[in-house]
């Protein structure tokens, strides 16, 4: 069985990793929960399964996620998209979102690359009917 490629497809910026409010569940404790969305091109890929994932640092130790996984398109087209729920027992950083594969590809073209944290870590709005 071949090993697994992973292809950088961006960083998340630190302004938008420290926007997202911690929220507590009992599963998971802490958690940042982002919206991410990409939309690649894939030559060479057509009708083989990817995934997207998300790193990142908690502490010292370096964690990963899924997010979604899909069947590239006969074009060598694929949107990817999901909410990315990252335990954090102290802080998230150095958040980097990835596409996965089993074959290399041969070029990574991104369309567009989203990523929103679920809910912001401060919410102007419910302060103002406080």
């Amino acid at each position: 069985m071949s090993q697994a490629q992973d292809k950088l497809i961006g960083s998340v910026p630190t302004r938008i990793v420290n926007g997202a409010r911690l929220s507590v569940t009992s599963y998971d404790g802490r958690v940042a929960e982002f919206n991410i969305a990409v939309w690649l091109q894939l030559p060479g890929l057509a009708d083989l399964p990817v995934s997207l994932l998300v790193t990142y640092r908690d502490g010292d130790k370096r964690r990963e996620v899924s997010v979604d996984h899909g069947k590239v398109n006969a074009h060598g087209k694929i949107l990817l998209s999901g909410i990315a729920s990252l335990p954090v027992r102290q802080k998230v950083e150095d958040m980097q979102v990835y596409l996965r594969s089993e074959v290399p590809p041969h070029s990574v073209v991104v369309e567009e690359f989203f990523v929103q944290a679920v809910e912001q870590a401060t919410d102007d709005s419910r302060q103002a009917l406080a």
